[in-house]
């Protein structure tokens, strides 16, 4: 199986019955995308498959065969670090940090998110030209990634200082 991830092409022999994650942490050496609850619930191993956040404890390895596939690692550097990573650090996102790679990984795919203009359960009008990134949204949005040091409201303010203006610029786009 061959994949890409964090840019550089991967060949990977593993059971069929591996899990994205354990491909990642045990086959390929990394430790970034953490096993938390390994039951989709609490968004500890969210990576980028194809820009798109996903629960990487929950995919076969296999599935992702020929797709590309982002973690922690690849989101920014030592010395470069994504603004987000910035954020996180300037408002204390983060406490122990276990849930952090997850919790930064999500935020990127939820900017992906809102710039294609999905709504989620909470957006109030489906038909706007632009969803707003309101508290509510933002947090109904992050819903999936849990942070059990409770550092919500550093998290939520690195989130809104990165991505607060997509949903305005969306709508620049769209009227021009």
């Amino acid at each position: 199986m061959r994949l890409t991830i964090n840019g550089r092409q991967v060949e990977a022999d593993v059971d069929v019955r591996t899990s994205l994650l354990d491909l990642l942490r045990d086959h390929l050496g990394l430790p970034g995308t953490k096993k938390g609850c390994n039951q989709g619930a609490c968004g500890a191993c969210t990576v980028l498959a194809d820009g798109e956040r996903i629960n990487s404890c929950l995919a076969l390895a296999v599935q992702y065969d020929g797709r590309e596939v982002t973690t922690i690692e690849g989101v920014g550097a030592p010395g470069a670090l994504h603004p987000l990573q910035r954020a996180f650090v300037e408002h204390d996102g983060f406490q122990c940090g276990y849930c952090t790679p997850g919790q930064i990984c999500s935020a990127i795919g939820m900017a992906a998110e809102l710039e294609r203009g999905l709504p989620s359960y909470v957006t109030g009008d489906l038909d706007a030209e632009t969803i707003e990134l309101t508290h509510d949204e933002l947090r109904e949005r992050m819903s999936g990634n849990l942070c059990r040091c409770g550092a919500y409201n550093g998290i939520v303010d690195a989130i809104r200082e990165t991505f607060g203006q997509i949903a305005e610029d969306a709508g620049k786009r769209e009227a021009a």
